[in-house]
């Protein structure tokens, strides 16, 4: 479809993209296809801002850590070595960004809430469980080592495997295991109220 699209119109068009692979998209973007890396952007800054937001606690610096993270992308584009495994590396990016971005901050200001919204349920009552759900959370998650932490956002948030999170910590898989079940011990029993 996008050769054929090519080849009617010289230009390919950003709704040709949308269904594309990643192994394409960063070909393509390593060439210098900026609609493809548009294509990248679309696809995954929702999933980036998410992480980023509950690194830094605040939707408007997560925006700047993702911003940040994508112009960082875009520069090291050709050091990518599997175009299948785009995720990952761009998740491993923001990650890096918004631990830079934290140590940056001054040590006594404190991280504010990250603010979720529900679109499933508008009942005062039901948004007042799940806030409060979602504060219990915070608060078990900032009572956790950094490295626990880090871990753990990884994993849950982010999604990568052991062996991703070894690499980007720069720690053994045996060790991302142990703070692994040593930070959901310790969440697991700050939110034992909650389920």
């Amino acid at each position: 479809m996008i050769v054929a699209m090519r080849a009617r119109t010289g230009k390919t068009s950003p709704q040709s993209l949308t269904a594309a692979g990643d192994v394409i998209l960063v070909a393509r973007a390593i060439d210098g296809d900026s609609l493809a890396f548009e294509t990248l952007i679309r696809r995954y800054a929702p999933i980036m801002r998410a992480y980023a937001a509950r690194i830094v606690g605040s939707p408007a610096e997560a925006d700047d850590v993702v911003q940040d993270s994508f112009f960082l992308a875009w520069q090291r584009l050709p050091d990518i070595r599997d175009g299948a495994a785009v995720r990952a590396w761009l998740m491993r990016i923001v990650s890096r960004q918004a631990f830079t971005h934290l140590r940056r901050r001054r040590a006594d200001v404190p991280l504010p809430l990250a603010t979720l919204s529900s679109t499933d349920s508008r009942q005062p009552e039901q948004v007042a469980v799940r806030n409060a759900q979602f504060s219990a959370l915070s608060a078990a998650l900032d009572r956790l080592p950094d490295d626990q932490r880090q871990c753990w956002l990884l994993r849950e948030v982010a999604e990568l495997s052991y062996r991703e999170i070894a690499e980007e910590l720069a720690i053994s898989p045996a060790s991302v295991r142990g703070k692994l079940a040593r930070a959901r011990a310790s969440v697991g029993a700050d939110m034992e109220a909650w389920r």
